[in-house]
């Protein structure tokens, strides 16, 4: 008795065309009171309706009449649009209009998620939509939910699809692969990263060669030239295996959100990207993550599941509430990291007496290795110093944020001053001006 119930009766829906149609007939019925004429008119109507909803329920009901399945990457993309596919086949003979609800994940919290189509009879086609996460972690898809009608549209079929799904969201891979292609081309500029030229020469060394017009005659290997008996030259290469170490605050700082993401997934993907530019440069790249515990460290390697591991690594990483330890931080690098190395740092400072209780430690990382401090312009400030004041409490407002603002400055002169790289940047500027600091660095052979 249940399974008849589930299959006949709790699938049943009404639609508003029915609806409409009975007050039509129910007014009728009012009216029969001063028009008797209308009596025989609204008893015929009614009978006539009930006649069509029982055809309309015994066509729509009688197949599961549309399939439908849904169609999803293997994994998502922080930050980064994402195509779900949801393919549909009509199996009716008739012409079926369909509601579609699919049961998307409560993070995206689309209460009012709905697609509309209308298949021909045995017509299969495709619905797209794009999902754009701000979180990483596992999301769960649920089932789908299918509201059928024929060409009478007077009753609804309503078919639930078993659709339970988890998707895992990692870091941006998708702008990732942008950056991956144009840096195999060596073509960065049209991602937006600046050319830089490059300084000095390379020492290097990859091997002996012939002399042909053109060498650099101080290049000549006089005791290769003497056993050959013909001018030979060293030829040299791009200085390769240089390590790169991304370093990501975890602490209660990086925790401020920007367009729904917070700082962390900034830095993750800034380092996502960073990384895999380096491991095509020839580079070794690795990660350390710390907050108030010793930090993590994944090993500045050049193999080839360096990337997956990366990825791996930053996928369920998350902010704490406490203030990071950067005296532990140091002594983790002392001891791990034996080769000098480019440190880059992202973190984040908003005052300079926060930057005072950190600097003895990050100027001691920088006594062993090339530091770059990222940190983050507060664009919500900006916005403020440049806004028009129209009384006193806005010019108080102002004040504060210029002041905010100011101390930003400071924060980068003060590390300058003690020989530490600095990028103040935006959060949708970091992997640009991230990748560009690189690049220049690089080019320059300062790593």
């Amino acid at each position: 008795m249940k399974s008849l119930y589930n299959r006949f009766i709790r699938p049943l829906f009404f639609s508003r065309r029915l609806y409409i149609a009975l007050v039509a007939i129910t007014f009728m019925f009012v009216l029969s009171f001063w028009l008797p004429v209308l009596f025989d008119i609204a008893r015929i109507a009614f009978w006539f309706l009930v006649l069509l909803v029982v055809l309309d329920y015994v066509v729509l009901f009688r197949i599961r009449g549309i399939t439908v399945h849904r169609e999803t990457p293997e994994r998502f993309s922080n930050g980064d649009p994402n195509k779900v596919k949801l393919v549909m086949v009509n199996k009716y003979s008739f012409v079926v209009s369909a509601t579609i609800i699919d049961e998307i994940p409560i993070q995206f919290q689309h209460r009012d998620f709905k697609l509309d189509i209308k298949l021909k009879p045995g017509e299969e086609t495709e619905a797209q939509y794009i999902l754009r996460p701000v979180k990483r972690g596992e999301y769960m898809f649920h089932d789908i939910h299918i509201f059928t009608r024929s060409p009478l549209q007077l009753v609804l079929h309503r078919i639930t699809v078993d659709a339970k799904q988890a998707v895992k969201v990692f870091p941006s891979f998708i702008t990732m692969r942008k950056y991956e292609i144009v840096a195999y081309t060596s073509n960065l500029a049209e991602a937006g990263t600046k050319r830089v030229r490059k300084l000095g020469s390379s020492l290097e060394f990859e091997q002996i060669k012939e002399y042909v017009r053109g060498d650099d005659i101080r290049t000549i290997h006089w005791k290769a030239t003497a056993r050959k008996g013909s001018l030979m030259v060293n030829t040299y290469t791009d200085e390769r295996s240089q390590q790169i170490y991304c370093i990501i605050d975890k602490g209660r700082v990086m925790k401020m959100p920007f367009e729904g993401m917070s700082l962390l997934d900034y830095a993750i993907n800034a380092t996502l990207i960073l990384s895999r530019v380096a491991l095509i440069k020839q580079d070794k790249a690795g990660v350390i993550t710390f907050s108030e515990e010793p930090g993590k460290i994944l090993a500045a390697e050049r193999k080839a599941g360096q990337m997956n591991a990366i990825l791996e690594k930053l996928y369920s990483e998350d902010t704490k509430f406490l203030e990071s330890d950067f005296e532990k931080l140091y002594i983790l690098m002392r001891t791990r990291i034996t080769q000098r190395s480019l440190v880059i740092l992202f973190t984040n400072f908003e005052s300079l007496s926060g930057l005072e209780r950190q600097l003895t430690y990050i100027r001691s990382i920088a006594t062993r290795h090339l530091v770059l401090v990222v940190f983050f312009e507060n664009t919500e400030l900006k916005e403020l110093t440049e806004s028009k004041v129209q009384n006193l409490e806005e010019l108080y407002i102002r004040t504060i944020a210029e002041k905010f603002a100011h101390e930003k400055r400071l924060i980068v002169k003060e590390l300058q001053k003690h020989g530490i790289l600095t990028i103040l940047t935006t959060p949708q500027r970091l992997t640009v001006d991230t990748v560009n600091k690189y690049l220049e660095l690089k080019a320059r052979q300062a790593i």
